[in-house]
């Protein structure tokens, strides 16, 4: 069972960091994606610091203690850390922490940028063509 789990939350994280990084792109996923990032930002900014510091993931600490429980030990304190660690590529963490948080910004400001977009259509903030205008 807890192999299955391992799975799972490997599927599972996977799923949100994909779906932090692109789910700004489509209309249809634009608020469950502003509803994900809101709740990552919350994690990492508001519980982290009472959690052990910024940028504390639920899901990791869940999914770590699978894996102890499981026997797997040294792991890292990041999950994006284990994967590269399983494709035997060896970061600095501190620099993978910074890449992690210049790119959950980016999509930070992408999101910003997609639903002012979204709104201001919303709104019918067009300019209004008149008949005898060239």
């Amino acid at each position: 069972m807890l192999f299955l789990l391992d799975i799972f939350f490997d599927a599972l994280h996977i799923g949100v960091i994909l779906f932090n990084l692109t789910g700004w792109m489509f209309k249809t996923t634009r608020k469950a994606h502003r509803w994900l990032v809101g709740a990552t930002a919350f994690c990492w900014l508001v519980v982290g610091p009472f959690a052990g510091g910024i940028g504390y993931c639920p899901l990791t600490e869940w999914h770590w203690n699978i894996k102890q429980a499981r026997g797997i030990r040294n792991l890292p304190d990041s999950y994006i850390d284990y994967p590269l660690r399983g494709m035997n590529i060896h970061a600095d963490p501190a620099r993978i922490d910074f890449w992690v948080g210049a790119t959950f910004a980016a999509v930070v400001i992408a999101t910003g940028f997609a639903w002012r977009k979204e709104r201001k259509n919303l709104s019918g903030a067009r300019v209004p063509v008149s008949p005898d205008s060239p």
